[in-house]
């Protein structure tokens, strides 16, 4: 059975999400204080399969709270819940360390998909993701000596680990795919976060800046994750 934390303080949302989660087979408790939920999520680690996280709490916002937990290292699966149609609200959630987002108010069934796939993939991260009969192989690559799991969201360097959120991952993704173009900022929030391209970009530096230094050889080094003038940026294969 799947342990999900709501942190949401509407309570009549927060007892819908209970209700709803609780008919999918899941167990789930409810705060509706930001500062309590980061003290529970850092006291009992591996209490919870994943969070709901409401951005708009008293006292201490979603934003600390998902910054807070990731900063000490609790790498739990974070679902933020953001108001509709504000991108900023997205990418401030994705910045601080969430998994994935569903805008306010949300469809039901979108939200248990994007939790359903979270709780999936913490399993698969769990158990080391084996292969199975129906499960594809895993997606892999090597790069200048860097191990890049994207089932599991890391980066292996030698002995040392980078845990991934899953935007970060899918933007790593994305741009290994497209290695050697050159990628623009706009094919970047509407191909990987589905955002427009009037939202502010400088939260697209700042993952940048963050899968540099896992790809990272030291100064000097030739760049892999490369910054295109004018455009956006370009991911280097080593020769």
């Amino acid at each position: 059975m799947s342990r999900i934390l709501v942190v949401e303080d509407e309570r009549h949302i927060a007892n819908g999400l209970r209700f709803n989660l609780e008919a999918e087979g899941m167990e789930v408790e409810v705060l509706g204080n930001g500062a309590q939920a980061a003290t529970l999520l850092l006291a009992e680690r591996d209490r919870f399969d994943a969070v709901l996280l409401d951005v708009m709490l008293p006292g201490k916002d979603g934003y600390a709270v998902a910054a807070e937990v990731r900063a000490a290292g609790q790498f739990v699966p974070i679902l933020m819940l953001t108001a509709r149609g504000r991108a900023e609200d997205v990418l401030r959630g994705l910045e601080a360390g969430a998994d994935d987002y569903v805008p306010k108010p949300f469809e039901l069934a979108i939200l248990l998909a994007r939790l359903q796939g979270l709780l999936r993939r913490g399993r698969w991260q769990r158990s080391d993701h084996p292969a199975t009969a129906d499960t594809a192989a895993p997606d892999v690559c090597t790069v200048a000596g860097r191990r890049i799991d994207f089932d599991a969201m890391e980066i292996t360097v030698k002995d040392r680990t980078h845990r991934l959120t899953r935007m970060e991952c899918d933007l790593l993704r994305y741009l290994v795919r497209n290695a050697g173009r050159a990628i623009s900022r706009k094919a970047i929030l509407e191909d990987v976060w589905g955002l427009v391209d009037s939202t502010d970009t400088r939260a697209i530096d700042n993952f940048v800046v963050r899968l540099r230094r896992y790809l990272a050889d030291g100064p000097g080094a030739p760049a892999i994750l490369q910054t295109v003038r004018g455009v956006g940026y370009k991911f280097v294969l080593p020769a």
